[in-house]
């Protein structure tokens, strides 16, 4: 969330229509005979958010994703209610609507962040492995996440003292203050938030600073249809320059974890594995894949890599058992994030573990025909 990137072409609709795209062949059903501007995002992310139905098997409202290296599409169906919140910020389109299965709905720029229903699944894996893998985590970095969601589990750690949270769009945070019920999140005393660009705040950090660093971004590139990689900001949280950043802005024995995509998507599993090196060169002694399964990402996994300086500075389970129950004893239990997950989470199907720890220059893994 801290970086966004933006493409969009308008098309004028009305009862039906069928159109094409940039390779991508989607129909629509308008349940509402007015015109209306549709916004359509052609790259990866297909979109619909009026009166709409993308390939649905009945009319109706629906947010969808058409990844085209893959061929998958999936949509959740909305309410025929109004969306809670439309608006235009200096940086994306912020939308907030309604599900009957899913609760609200955070989307930028077409892209659906987070539902009320398994957000918990996202943000609990991307903070409480980081937290339980720090003997003493006083001080904490959280670079994006302008929902809010992270910043309030890490807050459930009774051993933080401080915490900076760093994201570049002021109007996400007052949105998701006002319509999303862990919004208090930044109200607590320990928190100082900053409106600004995540990567220049690290660069600028004291060395140091701090024990754990989270950071929940949006993702570094896409592919066209006809297979060419296009960077999008959000790359540059993902570079050699802010990976020495965020290293050297942690203490000697350091955690950092970071949005790492799914292993389900070719193009993701190669960034994972180039990722991983990278944490590695900057000097993590080590940099684990964590597979979370959440249903409304595309493929219904997605991954983050933890990243330690000093492994054997972690808690051992014993202590990280008692640390939870203290959590949860204080009335801020989790609801999908679980003590035996901090091990656990990191078994990965064999071929995936092959192709990120064995032998990451070989791309036959990837290929489900030849995994026998």
């Amino acid at each position: 969330l801290n970086c966004h990137y933006r493409t969009e072409l308008h098309l004028q609709t009305t009862a039906q229509h069928n159109h094409s795209f940039n390779g991508h062949h989607v129909n629509y059903h308008n349940s509402d005979s007015s015109n209306k501007m549709l916004r359509i995002h052609p790259i990866i992310v297909v979109v619909a958010l009026c009166h709409a139905t993308l390939a649905s098997p009945k009319p109706g409202n629906s947010a969808g994703e058409y990844i085209s290296e893959t061929g998958f599409y999936q949509s959740i169906t909305l309410t025929d209610d109004k969306p809670l919140c439309e608006m235009r910020s200096d940086f994306q389109d912020i939308s907030v609507v309604n599900s009957e299965h899913y609760g609200k709905i955070l989307v930028l720029d077409g892209v659906i962040q987070l539902t009320e229903k398994d957000a918990d699944s996202y943000n609990e894996m991307m903070t409480h492995p980081a937290m339980f893998s720090h003997p003493n985590p006083k001080r904490v970095l959280v670079v994006g996440g302008g929902d809010g969601y992270v910043l309030s589990e890490v807050l459930k750690h009774p051993e933080v003292e401080h915490v900076d949270h760093v994201d570049l769009d002021g109007d996400v945070i007052d949105v998701c203050r006002d319509h999303f019920s862990w919004g208090h999140a930044w109200d607590d005393k320990r928190v100082k938030l900053h409106v600004a660009d995540g990567a220049a705040f690290v660069k600028n950090a004291t060395a140091g600073s701090y024990d754990v660093i989270i950071q929940d971004s949006s993702d570094p590139y896409t592919w066209e249809e006809n297979g060419e990689k296009i960077d999008l900001p959000s790359k540059t949280l993902y570079s050699d320059e802010h990976f020495v950043h965020i290293s050297r802005a942690l203490g000697s024995n350091g955690v950092f974890s970071f949005q790492a995509e799914t292993f389900n998507i070719e193009s993701d599993l190669e960034g994972i594995v180039e990722w991983r090196n990278r944490a590695l060169s900057v000097g993590f002694k080590d940099a684990r894949y964590g597979s979370i399964s959440i249903s409304s990402y595309p493929t219904g996994q997605i991954g983050f890599l933890l990243c330690r300086k000093s492994p054997q500075t972690a808690p051992d389970t014993a202590e990280i058992a008692s640390r939870y129950q203290r959590i949860v004893g204080l009335g801020r239990a989790t609801s999908y994030y679980q003590p035996k997950l901090q091990e656990s989470a990191f078994s990965l199907p064999l071929w995936v573990e092959r192709r990120i720890y064995e032998d990451p220059s070989s791309s036959s893994c990837a290929d489900p025909t030849q995994r026998f």
